[in-house]
Formats: structure tokens, sequence, C-alpha cells
């Protein structure tokens, strides 16, 4: 872009520093002072208009050494950094973004990461992960956003392909096409490959299994730039491994996914009112627990007002009879005081579509909100108790029970490095205070088997021993030791190959 005149003159004097990067923005004197919202909407529509850029590699040079002249590289203040610093929920400024488009790329950006291991190393696919590892201050990102194709491979196998940079809502919108569906989570927002190494617990999970049970094969380049391709058949250590430890052995750049035939479904959001939100939260456990396994409904709360407290759960039946679909709310909704509800017949992808479009502006979470995540074998008398008085500290502005067993379950917990397959629920807490939620978290450790990667913040080296059983560790980080054994992999809840045995 050239011409400056259809743009009003907070974003010119922004498009005209952003055309050399050590420049400040210039702002005439005679215009109004820019509140920060201004200055914000300026700035996006900068990047909207310039779009990322191949940074020349003299310019990385200067701190970066040898980034390829081909290989998109962002640093704070060039056109397309501000979108890619922050995440949904938190915020970031890392020092340089690199930006693959190609396997051959991811291995050029991990040759830049080799080089400064002293740098905080963080690997982004969607940018909507709840644990904040996907971003960083003054560290490096790779960011495999561009890595989001989705194909068919074979339709009658219901084989399909899918680049770790997809969305969700993405993949549902292709898949719908062919009245399939890949369970997913809960929100069509979150990118592909973090969710599909982690687990991927979600709305049809009790049906047809968590997202990488659903896994055929992947594609990875490791940590020194080799691909490789893992499957039950190729590299099936790794599979195993892949499948549940997050991003410990490798940068994923394709997974192949076999799916499911699913049409319409009952898509159910109920909000209820309690003053007793212990007998609430029994009930519920109760109704899970008794419900099919094509019914799915999630469960979430705050702090009480006033004595009492709004619950809402969301859910999915997999059934195209309105009958049945009331049928297998019913005992959900009579849990607390019916205040709302919202039942409709939709597709999986009209689901999915519910998140927002990320615009060119990007994500922009500010601060750092803490998680805590437990897998909860049986929602008991005791738990319910425990976490009414959780609730009541206030530490946990959100409080949430995923529902899980069913098909989850069918899978032997050796079979995959996501070993916690016989639990109830999955339950997470967020919050502002790390100290207050952890002090309150704890009291309900006994009650929890294991946690969940994907929504954990605390790093404390106890909680590795949470997520990996001894045997699935130590299984672990002897392949560490074979596919990562200089660490370089450590900030995505890393494994230690120089851990314990």
């Amino acid at each position: 872009m050239s011409d400056e005149s259809e743009l009003d003159p907070w974003t010119a004097a922004v498009w005209r520093a952003a055309r050399d990067p050590h420049a400040s923005i210039d702002v005439p004197a005679d215009l109004p002072a820019a509140s920060p919202e201004m200055l914000e909407k300026a700035l996006e529509t900068l990047e909207e208009l310039a779009g990322p850029r191949v940074r020349p590699a003299a310019a990385a040079a200067r701190r970066f050494g040898d980034v390829p002249a081909t290989l998109v590289a962002l640093e704070p203040g060039d056109p397309g950094y501000r979108a890619r610093r922050s995440t949904y929920m938190r915020g970031g400024s890392p020092a340089l973004i690199l930006r693959p488009r190609t396997p051959a790329e991811v291995a050029d950006a991990l040759a830049v990461a080799r080089e400064h291991r002293d740098l905080p190393f963080g690997l982004r696919s969607g940018g909507h992960g709840v644990s904040g590892r996907s971003t960083n201050d003054g560290g490096l990102v790779l960011d495999v956003g561009d890595l989001n194709g989705v194909e068919v491979l074979d339709e009658d196998r219901r084989l399909v392909r899918v680049g770790p940079g997809a969305t969700w809502k993405q993949v549902a919108a292709v898949l719908d096409k062919y009245d399939w569906a890949l369970g997913s989570g809960d929100y069509g927002g979150v990118g592909v490959g973090g969710l599909a190494t982690a687990g991927g617990i979600g709305l049809l999970s009790r049906e047809h299994g968590l997202t990488i049970d659903r896994l055929r094969a992947v594609e990875l380049v490791l940590a020194d730039g080799t691909p490789v391709r893992a499957s039950a058949d190729e590299n099936p250590e790794l599979f195993w491994a892949v499948r549940g430890a997050g991003a410990n052995f490798g940068v994923a750049t394709a997974f192949e996914f076999e799916v499911e035939q699913v049409r319409e479904v009952g898509w159910a959001q109920l909000v209820l009112v309690t003053n007793d939100i212990e007998q609430s939260l029994r009930a519920y456990g109760k109704a899970a627990r008794e419900a099919p396994r094509d019914t799915t409904v999630f469960w979430l709360t705050g702090p009480p007002r006033q004595g009492q407290s709004v619950i809402q759960m969301y859910g999915l039946v997999d059934a195209s009879d309105p009958d049945v679909i009331v049928e297998r709310l019913t005992p959900f909704a009579t849990t607390g005081l019916l205040a709302q509800q919202q039942v409709a017949l939709t597709r999986y992808a009209g689901v999915m579509a519910q998140a927002a479009d990320v615009g060119p502006g990007g994500h922009h979470g500010r601060g750092e909100p803490v998680a805590r995540s437990g897998f909860l074998p049986e929602l008991t008398d005791e738990f319910a108790r425990d976490a009414a008085r959780l609730l009541s500290t206030g530490q946990a502005a959100f409080f949430q029970l995923r529902h899980m067993g069913g098909a989850i379950a069918d899978t032997p917990p050796e079979a995959t490095a996501f070993a916690h397959r016989t639990s109830e629920f999955q339950v997470t807490a967020l919050g502002a205070d790390r100290r207050g939620l952890d002090e309150a978290w704890d009291r309900l450790a006994a009650h929890f088997d294991g946690l969940y990667l994907s929504f954990e913040t605390d790093r404390r080296p106890e909680r590795l021993h949470d997520a990996f059983p001894p045997a699935t560790l130590a299984r672990l980080r002897e392949l560490k030791r074979r596919y990562d054994p200089t660490f370089l992999f450590r900030d995505n809840f890393g494994i230690d190959p120089e851990g314990e045995k």
C-alpha cells in the first residue's frame, strides 16, 4: 500500500512509522490525543493492510543469527507481530515469532531455536491454549498457523488429513459436507495441534473416544530437524507418545484421522440457579453417570453470590429424534431451578461454528490467568462438599466439569501416553491469584487421580507425576532421551530426559 488518503490520521501515522520498523510513531501535533482503544484499532487496521511479511534475513540476523530469507520471522514492530504475540487468554511479548509454511521451514525454525536455547521456546497452533505455553516474554514462538489444510484422503475409509494450524471450526465445516464429524473439545476456535497431541476431551468423546483415539498417523519434525511419520506401523513408540504427551517429541505438521458419521445432533444450553451448589453437583454427577454414551453434558459455575449459584450446562445428544433428546436432557435440567434453556436440532459443524472468527488483528488476551486441572475418578458426596467450599472462597472464577466415561475408557490406559482413561470427569478451575487458587485447589488433591495437560498452568515438579503414571512417565523419559536428548522441547510441560528413571 502506498496511498494513505483513505486512512484515518492515527492509522496513517502508524502506517508511516511501520514502514521503518526502527522508527517511532510520528503523530502530527494538531491531532487530538488517541485513546488506547483508538490506537489499538489503528494497529489492527495496519496489520490487516500489511499482513505478515518475510523479514529480510539480514535484519533478523542482528540478534538471531542465520534466519533463512524464506522463513516468515516477526519481531516487535513488524506488521503481523501484534496479531501473533498474545493468545486467547493471556498476553505475551516474544522476541521472535517464526511462521513456517512447510515441514522444511519447520526444520529451519527449529534450527533457530537450537541456536538460542537460553530463550523460552513456545509452540503455537490456534493460539487458544489455556495453559499459556504458546506464547512468552522475550523468547521464541514457532507458529504453525499457516499449516492449516483440511483434505479428505479416502472417502470410503473416512480418512482425513488436517494441518495443526487449522481450527476445529474449520475442520468441522469440511467434514460436514460428508455427514462426518471428529470429536474436538467444546470450542471451534481451538487449534488442532495442541488438542490433538494432549488428548481431546469433547462433546463426542463418550461415544467416539478422545480425539487422539481417532488419530491414525502423524507427521512430525523432530528436535534435530528430521521429518518422520508415526503410526501403528511406522515408529509405533513415537506414535504412542504423541498421543497424550503434548509437544514433547516434535512439531506436528499433519495429522491423519479416521472420522465418524454424524448427522443432526441435539445441542443444549441450560442455565440453572441453586442455593445448594453441593446438592446440585451431586445430582449432576448422578445424571452424568447414568447417561448413555450418546449424551455428553459439561457443567460450569463460579463463586456464589448472595447465597445463590448460577450453573451453566451445555452438551450434545447424538440423536435426531426430539423426544430422545428431551429424555436424555431432563435428568440434567432438574438438578437445580431451570432459569433458561435453549435446545436445538443442528449439525455438529453448527456447534463448532459458534466460536467467534479471529480477525486479522489476532488474539489480544491480557494478564496471566491461573488454571488447575484434575481427573476425578468418581463424583462423591465428599468431593461435592469440598468443591462447594472451594467455590465459597471466590478463588475460582470458572469451575468446570467435563463429562467423561463411555468410549474414553474403551482404550486401555497403556495404549497411549494419555493414561487416565477411567475417570468420570475432568475438572478445571481458573482464577487470577496463583497462590490463592493453588492453596484452595490443593485441598481437593485427594479426590483427583492425574491432571490434563491442556488446562494446567502449575509448573511445580510434582505436576509431571500427576500428569503421567509412573510406568507411563518412565517410558516417556526413555523416548525423550531418544528423540529429544538435548531437551529442546522443554517449555510445553517438558519431560526432562535426564530426570528420574
